[in-house]
Formats: C-alpha cells, structure tokens, sequence
C-alpha cells in the first residue's frame, strides 16, 4: 500500500492459535457464536504474526520481526495455542528487499512473537538475519533490562541488547515515522504513526489483538500488563482510527491487517482495505 512516496507491506511469518474466551476477557460463547469468522475449525480465534516493512526510496525499515524459525505446543491452559514461525526471511526476498538492507527494526513490544528474527539467526547459516539494523525499543520498554537487571534478561532480550538503541515519544525514527507510547499492553508499548501524502497509518502491536476488539475496546487482552491503562488506550485508539484519512496496521488481524475504523454503522467497525484501494477514500 502506497501513502504518498512511503510503501508500507505486510510481511507474514506465522500464526498463533488463541483460545478466545480466554484470550479477550469480557467475551463470551455467545458473542463467538454468532461470529465463527473469526475462529478455525477447532474454535480458536486465528491470529496472524509477522512485520510491517516500510520503505521510502532506497531505505527500508521494518516494526516488528516475527516470531522466528520455531514451533511452539499448545500451552496446557491459558489463551495461547500452538504458534509458529519461519517465513519472514524469504517473504522478504520474494518482495525484493535484502533483509541485510533494513536499516532499523522499530519493535511495538519484546513479546517474543515480535522480536523473532532479530534474536534468532538464519538455521542454515548462523548469521544473523538483520546484520545491518538497530534494533529500536522505547525508552520506559527497555528500563526494565538496563543494568543491574542486565544479567537477569531472557537469552532473547540479551541477544538484542548490544544493537538496541531506545527512542522516545514523539521521535521521528524513520522520513514520516514517529514513535508513540501507550503503555497498557507491557510498560512501553510503542506505536508507530507513519505519515505520508496527507494520509496516516497507525501499526498499532498489540494494543489490538483482533478486529472485532474495534466494536469492544472494553475487552481486554489476557496478556496486557495493565488491563485498566490498555483499555482506556484502546477507547482512545479506536476513536483515532475513525479519525479521516487514517488506516491501522493490525499486526495479528489475520486477512485484514490493513483497515479503516467505521463508528455508528450497521456491521464491524473494522473495515479492511485492500492495496488496491485508494488510500484517501
């Protein structure tokens, strides 16, 4: 999808299988019931992993990683079901861009489902797969890492850490892409508002889990760190979305990553747009 002279393209890895009722607290049978769009054959909500590339002439810059080359079961309880990983590497070959040519991955989180690739390297070769990127964390994400946790980080953050360098709020990290924190998710969740030719997009993480959280703001996720601030961010959210000329990113959105928000008429308010679509409609 084109926003002026910035292309911006979905770049699938993997997928996550969610328990729903247990994933988005506040829902019910009743609500999944009437609404198996959005569920798999074994009632599980289907949520796509993977990364946004954003790329402005010669430059590239990518939010998020994946999830990487791996396999995970099913856990015993709990919201998350069997996720995987493994494709982003050659989706990003089969788009044209080396992936040693990303300048930066701007990660909206360290949940593991975002930081895949830059912790993890190529299984045929054992060279990392961005050599040539930052890796850029938001300042209040990062604290909890710094010395003297340092020692303390999971084996996947300290891979990270001696290429991350932290961005504040507000920062423009990439020509027409600013940095935005709305803690809730985890304590520095980071969105990255890109603006181009008069138009906006908002990649947006895990402030959103699933479309139909655009109809219920209220219903939290099982793995936001502050339920209360994560909600009271997606009401505000959602209501920028709606906002003219404004499309969202919905990293885990499944077929619909790219959309509008619709408020007050009939059907979901999450409207998805295609990259056919012209983007000032």
């Amino acid at each position: 999808m084109w926003l002026g002279d910035t292309k911006v393209t979905y770049v699938p890895d993997g997928d996550v299988r969610l328990r729903p009722r247990e994933l988005l607290l506040g829902s019910d049978d009743a609500v999944w019931a009437a609404h198996p769009e959005y569920l798999d054959d074994a009632g599980h909500l289907v949520a796509s992993i993977g990364a946004l590339l954003v790329e402005r002439g010669d430059r590239a810059l990518l939010i998020d990683a994946g999830f990487g080359p791996r396999r995970w079961p099913a856990a015993p309880d709990g919201p998350r079901g069997v996720i995987h990983g493994g494709t982003l590497p050659e989706r990003l070959a089969h788009l044209g861009r080396r992936a040693e040519d990303i300048e930066a991955v701007a990660f909206t989180h360290l949940h593991p489902d975002h930081t895949g690739w830059a912790s993890h390297p190529l299984p045929d070769t054992g060279r990392p797969v961005f050599p040539a990127a930052d890796f850029l964390v938001s300042a209040p994400e990062w604290a909890p890492y710094e010395p003297p946790a340092g020692p303390d980080r999971p084996e996947e953050i300290a891979a990270l850490a001696p290429r991350v360098r932290t961005v504040e709020d507000g920062q423009e990290i990439f020509p027409g892409v600013r940095v935005r924190i709305g803690a809730g998710h985890t304590p520095g969740h980071t969105e990255y508002v890109i603006t181009s030719g008069g138009r906006r997009l908002i990649a947006f993480g895990d402030a959103l889990h699933s479309s139909i959280q655009a109809d219920h703001p209220e219903w939290t996720s099982a793995f936001d760190d502050d339920p209360a601030r994560a909600a009271e961010h997606r009401h505000r959210l959602v209501a920028d979305l709606a906002a003219p000329g404004t499309i969202g990113f919905g990293i885990h959105f499944a077929d619909v990553v790219f959309g509008r928000v619709r408020l007050g008429g009939d059907g979901p308010a999450w409207q998805p747009v295609d990259s056919t679509e012209p983007t000032d409609a």
